[in-house]
């Protein structure tokens, strides 16, 4: 007879708890469709109308054009916007009591703050998947593999972001302060990640603000994956470099995936700590 020790049954609890808070964030995703709706618009005005209006300037190289460069970045651009405004949930929670409850519920915080994560990264990585459908409408060429790729990178984005907004959102009381916060470090973060240009050829001080922003080596390989399916001529690979480099080096798509893991350890500890103290 097989006997379950302490350690394992408290593991198989804090399981339990994190993936009914994942759940939660599930159902609440799928029962507010305004929600699914609103999450694209923003991302579908920067492809659309930015895309086509910058197209006219910029122009075409080799059958590539400023719609299919920007592409990746409105794809993360839609995973960004979504995760970090799920964790809106926490301050929901907090000025409902709800949050209360689940504190003083005898599991830790950890199990809360990786179920919240879990839920949020699912939900904003669903919600980027959605916005591939649209590839075929700009000549983005879409294999199966590919979306594999990028639905890996979403999450690994995802999971960093959501964690980075649990983490603020856990040192916020109010709806509306939560609100302004996230629109301040947003905007920022999305127009200094290369989502919409280039981090190449900038100016000296626009190239060091590229650098800290720990989006930007999460958007990259977004579009190194997608731009290496695609038939690119080496005209239009030097008119739409993709890489960040550092220090003078070219960074690897690895050393890029491992700077935004780090990034999302770094807030999930700080959002377990966060949550560790009195409410």
């Amino acid at each position: 007879m097989m006997v379950t020790t302490a350690g394992e049954h408290d593991l198989a609890a804090e399981a339990r708890t994190a993936g009914m808070v994942w759940q939660r964030e599930l159902i609440r995703y799928t029962r507010t469709r305004i929600r699914i709706v609103t999450g694209l618009i923003q991302p579908l005005l920067f492809l659309f109308v930015l895309g086509y209006g910058m197209s006219s300037l910029v122009g075409t190289t080799g059958g590539f054009d400023f719609k299919k460069f920007v592409f990746p970045g409105v794809v993360a651009m839609s995973v960004v916007t979504t995760a970090i405004f799920s964790a809106i949930s926490i301050v929901w929670d907090r000025e409902f009591g709800f949050l209360r409850e689940m504190l003083v519920a005898p599991v830790s915080r950890t199990a809360l703050v990786l179920g919240k994560t879990a839920g949020g990264a699912t939900v904003a990585t669903v919600q980027g998947t959605i916005m591939l459908v649209l590839a075929p409408l700009i000549g983005v060429r879409m294999t199966p593999w590919l979306v594999v790729e990028v639905i890996g990178l979403e999450l690994l984005m995802a999971v960093a972001l959501t964690s980075f907004g649990v983490f603020v959102a856990s040192r916020i009381a109010k709806m509306e302060s939560f609100q302004v916060v996230m629109q301040l470090v947003l905007l920022p973060m999305l127009f200094l990640s290369g989502a919409l240009f280039p981090v190449s050829g900038l100016p000296a001080w626009l190239t060091v603000v590229t650098r800290i922003n720990p989006l930007t080596y999460a958007v990259d390989p977004l579009r190194r994956v997608v731009f290496a399916a695609q038939d690119m001529p080496a005209a239009a690979k030097a008119r739409f470099p993709t890489g960040v480099d550092l220090f003078g080096y070219t960074l690897p798509i690895g050393a890029e995936i491992g700077i935004v893991v780090v990034f999302a350890v770094v807030f999930i500890t700080a959002a377990i700590r966060s949550f560790g103290r009195a409410e």
